[in-house]
């Protein structure tokens, strides 16, 4: 009896976790238009609560809701377990209705596959694995790099995959605070130190004003021609492409006009 009185406790807690869940789920999936907080949510992702990151995205994706965009997500989560993780990839499926939804992984996440989801193994910094993985993707309209979080890992993706970003496309940084943590290869003490994330990414706010440079005969970079915004919040930053090709009002060939 007392064996019965302990199983029936458990199950009754079991079950009101059970309903609670329940109604948490029905109060955010089923509201028409809910904004991507609600849907991270609801979905478990950690773009909201561990991080404040949903308001930036919402802000920024905001007009390509609607559209049948290609995602990219470097980064599942779940770590080696095959049957955990996807809860940002779940969340922007439902974000992007008409969506198609890639992530890559250094482990093996194919039972999370499921209609407008598809994974894929490796790194995020082996070339042949990335050219693999656009081909049968194509080329993306949003990048996003939440994945091992190390500052050579997260300059070396994007040397690859900007490139291949469309013209008009997003390239997202998350948890960029690893620029200032020794173990990934940030420094906290030199804040110019060249070999942070950071400090990359800030470096190509110059390419934003290269048509004012004043250096005989320079060359623009691919990332001054393509980069036309750089956005930068909290552990958060956002790169657009396009063509930058808007003049100077005061400089031409590398020189101050009327001197």
């Amino acid at each position: 009896m007392i064996i019965n009185k302990i199983m029936l406790k458990k199950n009754i807690r079991k079950f009101s976790m059970s309903l609670s869940q329940k109604l948490r789920f029905i109060r955010y999936k089923y509201i028409k238009n809910r904004n991507l907080t609600n849907i991270a949510i609801s979905n478990g992702c950690d773009k909201w609560g561990a991080h404040f990151y949903t308001p930036h995205y919402e802000r920024h994706f905001k007009s390509l809701r609607n559209e049948k965009i290609i995602l990219l997500e470097i980064g599942i989560g779940g770590y080696s377990n095959i049957n955990y993780g996807g809860a940002s990839l779940r969340m922007w499926k439902e974000f992007f209705k008409k969506g198609e939804i890639y992530g890559i992984d250094i482990y093996d996440k194919s039972k999370l596959n499921e209609k407008r989801i598809k994974t894929f193994q490796g790194s995020q910094v082996d070339n042949y694995f990335l050219e693999k993985v656009l081909k049968t993707s194509g080329c993306p309209d949003i990048i996003i790099d939440d994945g091992s979080h190390i500052n050579e890992h997260i300059i070396e993706s994007f040397k690859l995959l900007f490139p291949k970003l469309k013209n008009g496309g997003i390239y997202v940084v998350e948890d960029i605070q690893t620029s200032y943590w020794p173990d990934y290869g940030g420094d906290s003490k030199n804040l110019d130190n060249p070999d942070t994330a950071i400090n990359f990414f800030k470096s190509l706010v110059h390419s934003l004003n290269y048509q004012e440079m004043l250096i005989e005969e320079y060359q623009p970079t691919y990332y001054d021609q393509n980069i036309i915004s750089i956005q930068f919040y909290h552990n958060l930053i956002f790169i657009y492409k396009g063509s930058n090709d808007e003049p100077s009002n005061m400089v031409k060939n590398n020189r101050i006009l009327n001197k």
